[in-house]
């Protein structure tokens, strides 16, 4: 796989010269520098984890250099998460509306591409998190101990995106399911709609064999009779 392609040397130098008002453009550069490595891959959990943790790196790096007065380690390791979640956001949302596209087009969940694909969206979040803890346990000790509360923060709270990502699964699932009632629904209706027709054609066809019944028994019944008639007139003759 190829590397992640973004400006990782403006991102480290951002972060060693930011101030502590520059918490949302950090959280922005992280946001923007991780869509960029995305730009143009295959939106894999590989190719995720692999960018959201070059990334992490690279402002992680540069949180470690930071020696700006008043300028606290943990701040900025948060604007690298929640840059970063921001990010996976996104990603969220790229799925969403391609999954939204297959249920359009009927597909549905017995279907493996589909499966997999709702099975990747619920791990979003602990690819995040996975990649996190990898940035963390390759950082200098500068910032080493100011990972640990940053990250048990970000686990017990949750991320917008992993939220966002079960809503979406959820929704998919049910506009899914709701789909295939639909189209067994209408199947039933045809199918009650052929057995009503078919119905109707056994009724017909059984008036009209009552009908050629009911018009041959009056002819069979002079056939019979008609013997009959043909002996007593020959008894008449010679009597």
């Amino acid at each position: 796989m190829a590397r992640p392609i973004f400006d990782a040397d403006a991102l480290i130098t951002m972060f060693e010269n930011a101030t502590a008002t520059q918490g949302e453009q950090l959280r922005g550069a992280v946001t923007q520098a991780t869509l960029t490595a995305l730009q143009g891959r295959e939106l894999t959990l590989k190719n995720l984890r692999a960018t959201l943790k070059a990334v992490g790196d690279a402002a992680g790096a540069g949180a470690a250099r930071n020696t700006e007065a008043g300028v606290e380690p943990t701040a900025l390791l948060d604007s690298v998460v929640s840059g970063l979640d921001a990010a996976v956001l996104k990603a969220v949302e790229a799925n969403r509306v391609a999954l939204q596209r297959l249920v359009q087009q009927g597909a549905d969940l017995r279907e493996k591409h589909l499966k997999k694909a709702l099975d990747d969206l619920d791990r979003m979040e602990d690819t995040l998190f996975s990649a996190l803890k990898k940035s963390a346990e390759g950082s200098g000790a500068t910032v080493a101990s100011a990972w640990g509360p940053v990250l048990e923060r970000l686990q017990a709270g949750g991320t917008m995106s992993g939220l966002q990502a079960t809503l979406t699964t959820e929704q998919i699932t049910q506009q899914m399911q709701d789909a295939v009632r639909t189209t067994r629904h209408a199947s039933l209706r045809a199918a009650q709609a052929l057995a009503d027709s078919y119905t109707a054609m056994v009724s017909g066809v059984l008036i009209g064999m009552s009908a050629a019944l009911q018009a041959g028994a009056p002819a069979a019944a002079a056939a019979e009779a008609a013997p009959a008639r043909k002996t007593a007139a020959r008894r008449r003759s010679t009597g």
